[in-house]
């Protein structure tokens, strides 16, 4: 089971460094701390959750160039089948209001 403070706490460690270094790279500093921030906790949910998903020895999805990959705890990808690629095209730049 996941204990839910410590997930709480790492990402509002992963938001304050965000927030830190978001103001620090950015010339409007509070847009910039308010963008860190969430990039912040949203990496360090994503690195923990990708360590969790490991330890449970079952074999992580992955897609590249089309194709559906299952890779095991060593490493090892196996080819799983073709997917469809998604059709519509997304923007390169996104606006946040």
């Amino acid at each position: 089971m996941v204990n839910n403070n410590s997930t709480i706490e790492d990402l509002i460690k992963g938001g304050v460094i965000g927030a830190f270094l978001g103001a620090l790279l950015s010339k409007d500093k509070e847009e910039g701390a308010m963008i860190g921030a969430m990039l912040g906790a949203a990496f360090n949910a994503t690195l923990k959750a990708n360590k969790a998903a490991k330890k449970t020895g079952l074999p992580l999805l992955v897609e590249e160039n089309g194709k559906l990959y299952a890779v095991n705890a060593t490493g090892q990808k196996v080819f799983l089948k073709d997917i469809e690629q998604p059709k519509k095209v997304l923007p390169q730049e996104f606006i946040l209001d």
